[in-house]
């Protein structure tokens, strides 16, 4: 519990944070998320799409700091790579 005001709009401020932050990892998780059923549908366009959106997504989460920089280059590339595999597959 907040005793003093700067403690009580601080923790306004937190909560105004987390809330912005719990709407943009749920954002990307579902990009993600979106990603990965393409690659089980084998469908290259849509697949190059999702990989697109997510990583876009990623990107900008991790631009406002809401995920690590590094946490998402990660991310990133290790959908490209799932990706290129499902491309090679498909051929």
């Amino acid at each position: 519990m907040a005793n003093t005001k700067s403690a009580e709009k601080r923790n306004r401020q937190a909560q105004k944070r987390r809330a912005r932050n719990v709407n943009v990892r749920t954002t990307v998780k579902d990009a993600v998320k979106t990603m990965r059923d393409t690659l089980t549908t084998k469908d290259t366009a849509k697949t190059g799409d999702a990989l697109k959106a997510a990583t876009r997504t990623l990107d900008k989460a991790a631009s406002k700091g809401v995920i690590h920089k590094r946490a998402a280059s990660r991310r990133i590339s290790r959908l490209a790579k799932a990706a290129n595999r499902a491309k090679a597959a498909a051929k």
